[in-house]
């Protein structure tokens, strides 16, 4: 027999599924606020007051106080189902904690704000740790693959992944900053890894209904490093692109961020000798009809991208063969075409011949 009295806490049906329970419904936490009458109130997780009889009381499942209280490795919840996890998560959520050990795993929540919890110091903290001897962080990861490949002298792989939005591009930012803090070698080489991600998140990343920098593509680093634990090269062995974005987008929903950044940025005799004009001009960057995204500065955006490329030695010509392909990318997507008939057959020609002049000008064909 269950009794329950003021301040317990237990594991309520979801209120919002009362009338069309799945098997997959997931309880979610309440505490009793009255006891002492015949009906309980309970109030959940998320504020709302709900009555019920004692009779019903009696199917209620009381809440482990790990559950209660939370804890920052999962492993010790007493209550180690999907409603005890998802519970975790979100009161150490509220109280910004958002990073939870699973053992060796780490989950992170996106805070969808800045936290000061990637500072220097917080690097430094971080070294030469065992994982549990510090709270859950990312740098806590990396400081443990790092250490294990110096000690045991074996490869090690961090494994980032999660849905849109879930902060996978920035916790892999975070990694390569901790990684390069840490061989304390400061080097040129460490810059150039860094330097990389702004590259390639213009030319990976686009705006989507779901998160404003979501990464289009999949990619597997190779970093490499010397006996001393000094960072000596990398290379993207594997960079699997989402290729249909380049020529079509959902509604609200932005091509790849380099090609706003480039008509945006460039200079207008820079943008007069690729014949550039303005992003509405474009097929392939209106299809969504959303050419600005809040709080993206495409202007700097550019900048930072010609100078992270200074950084990875792309010399000015070579950045310009770059700017020359996009260009005519966006004029391709221009082009129109009329159905035709030739000898009896079917067939496809161009409806003016402006757009395909305008790409063999700038790619320098004929």
């Amino acid at each position: 027999m269950v009794v329950l009295t003021k301040g317990d806490y237990v594991w309520l049906e979801d209120p919002r599924k009362q009338n069309k329970k799945q098997s997959n419904d997931v309880p979610i936490g309440a505490r009793v606020k009255i006891a002492d009458s015949g009906q309980l109130q309970l109030q959940d997780d998320e504020g709302k007051d709900h009555w019920m009889s004692a009779d019903l009381a009696q199917k209620l499942r009381m809440m482990h106080i790990t559950s209660i209280e939370g804890v920052e490795d999962m492993i010790r919840l007493g209550d180690l189902h999907e409603a005890g996890i998802l519970r975790n998560l979100l009161i150490r959520y509220q109280e910004n904690l958002i990073y939870t050990f699973t053992g060796s795993i780490l989950v992170a929540v996106n805070p969808y704000q800045i936290l000061p919890i990637y500072t220097g110091q917080q690097i430094t903290e971080y070294k030469d740790k065992k994982i549990g001897e510090k709270p859950p962080h990312i740098f806590a990861i990396a400081d443990n693959a790092y250490y294990r490949m110096l000690r045991g002298q074996q490869n090690q792989c961090v494994i980032i992944s999660g849905e849109s939005g879930a902060g996978k591009t920035e916790n892999t930012k975070l990694i390569l900053q901790f990684l390069a803090a840490v061989s304390a070698q400061h080097s040129w080489i460490e810059q150039q890894i860094l330097e990389s991600n702004p590259i390639l998140e213009a030319l990976g990343n686009a705006k989507t209904i779901r998160n404003d920098n979501s990464s289009r593509f999949g990619k597997y680093i190779d970093i490499h490093f010397n006996q001393q634990g000094a960072i000596e090269g990398a290379q993207i062995e594997q960079y699997l692109l989402e290729k249909s974005r380049i020529i079509g987008q959902l509604e609200e929903e932005r091509n790849y961020h380099i090609f706003y950044c480039m008509l945006a940025g460039m200079s207008s005799s820079e943008k007069q000798q690729l014949g550039l004009t303005r992003a509405e001009d474009y097929y392939y960057l209106t299809q969504g009809n959303c050419l600005v995204c809040d709080g993206r500065d495409d202007v700097k955006d550019f900048a930072d991208i010609r100078s992270a490329m200074k950084v990875l030695n792309f010399s000015d010509g070579e950045i310009w063969e770059v700017m020359k392909l996009l260009a005519s990318v966006l004029e391709f997507g221009n082009i129109e075409y009329d159905a035709i008939e030739t000898s009896n057959l079917d067939a496809i020609g161009f409806r003016s011949h402006k757009q395909t002049e305008a790409v063999a000008k700038i790619l320098e064909v004929s």
